[in-house]
């Protein structure tokens, strides 16, 4: 089959990472895939795809996140179209919905048949453009998926929609407990001092991160542990997250605690993709206590990494997680997580991969994928 993958990004997030390993995967299995990604002229994706990639020519600059998501649809359907008028594609795929409302317009128009849309998460917006396009894409797709039980059920509940559970996955090749020359480099570089524990964050900055909790049960920690250093990686978003920003910053200079390099804060901001396993494995837990996720990549990967992670009792976690795996933490509570991140530092790293990761192989998803796209009663 030629397969396009519609993605909203070509920086390092969850959904971005799923659309290229499934590619990869696909490709394996004999598919040709195409990656299609908004992008600022002189802009390249974050990682390397084998998958064929069209990047769009967008011109951004408006005077709000609404009006630069417009200029993103528009800029995707308008590469969209030009593609789709010199070759077919069997299946069209997106997994935001940028790239789904591209597609919405395209099918009105009658240039192609319809389109599949997976929900990672869904954002309520407060813009009414934003939330009326978010619930366009999923309510004009021929088929809906989702990567957990959580967000299926969430689709019948709240969209009156039965959407197929496709499985997420983990690159045990990239992800490995095995130390690499170069680990320490990367932690120096970014002014992780090795003198003390090391707390990880993924993703930035965010509300629904629970940014501000983690940071109230580090600082808790510290009370014990008083080398331990808080690093927060990456943060590359399309949404505005600058209040939590504030309010993380007045919240850290509030227990005097500093930010920077070398001290008990590091915020690395976007970084190369190359970094994040020697982060990983440098990191004695990754803390991911959200109050809100599609399935929670990043713990699976720290797990693949031999660091052990911190994650909320609430769903989508509870659903691939057993009492072993991970360490548990209310979320609504800074002192659970406190109390989680005390337990994990204090336990054993994994030397080998543990089986929660071995159950969860891309080339499954693509499997799961392929057999979707191929059911007779869905027209493209």
């Amino acid at each position: 089959m030629k397969i396009g993958l519609l993605t909203h990004s070509i920086n390092p997030r969850g959904g971005v990472v799923h659309v290229l390993e499934l590619g990869r995967a696909l490709l394996d299995r004999g598919h040709e895939v195409t990656v299609i990604a908004p992008s600022v002229p002189g802009q390249r994706l974050f990682r390397k795809t084998p998958c064929r990639l069209e990047l769009t020519n967008t011109n951004l600059g408006g005077s709000s996140i609404a009006e630069n998501v417009r200029r993103r649809i528009d800029a995707m359907r308008t590469h969209l179209g030009a593609l789709l008028r010199a070759e077919r594609f069997d299946v069209l795929h997106a997994h935001d919905g940028i790239g789904a409302n591209a597609l919405a317009d395209l099918a009105q128009q009658g240039a192609i048949g319809g389109y599949l849309r997976t929900v990672h998460h869904l954002d309520p917006f407060a813009d009414p453009q934003l939330q009326a396009w978010e619930e366009r894409s999923i309510r004009d797709a021929a088929r809906v998926l989702c990567v957990s039980a959580l967000w299926r059920e969430r689709l019948r509940v709240e969209h009156g929609i039965a959407a197929f559970q496709v499985p997420n996955g983990v690159d045990l090749e990239r992800y490995s407990p095995h130390a690499s020359p170069g680990d320490a480099q990367v932690a120096k570089r970014h002014g992780i001092d090795g003198s003390g524990p090391v707390v990880l964050c993924v993703g930035g900055i965010e509300a629904r991160k629970n940014t501000l909790r983690v940071l109230k049960g580090f600082a808790m920690v510290r009370q014990r542990l008083p080398r331990m250093q808080l690093v927060i990686a990456g943060g590359a978003s399309l949404l505005d997250h600058g209040a939590q920003v504030v309010a993380f910053r007045a919240a850290a200079a509030a227990a005097e605690l500093r930010i920077g390099p070398g001290e008990s804060i590091v915020i690395t901001g976007p970084l190369p993709d190359e970094e994040m396993p020697a982060l990983y494995r440098r990191a004695n837990v990754v803390a991911m206590p959200s109050l809100l996720e599609g399935f929670g990549l990043a713990a699976l990967e720290a797990l693949a990494s031999g660091t052990p992670a911190v994650v909320s009792r609430i769903a989508p976690f509870t659903e691939h997680f057993s009492e072993d795996d991970v360490f548990w933490a209310d979320p609504m509570q800074h002192g659970s997580i406190a109390d989680a991140m005390l337990r994990a530092v204090a336990g054993n790293r994994h030397r080998t991969v543990p089986d929660v990761c071995r159950g969860f192989a891309w080339s499954a998803s693509a499997e799961r994928h392929e057999a979707l796209y191929r059911q007779k009663e869905f027209a493209y």
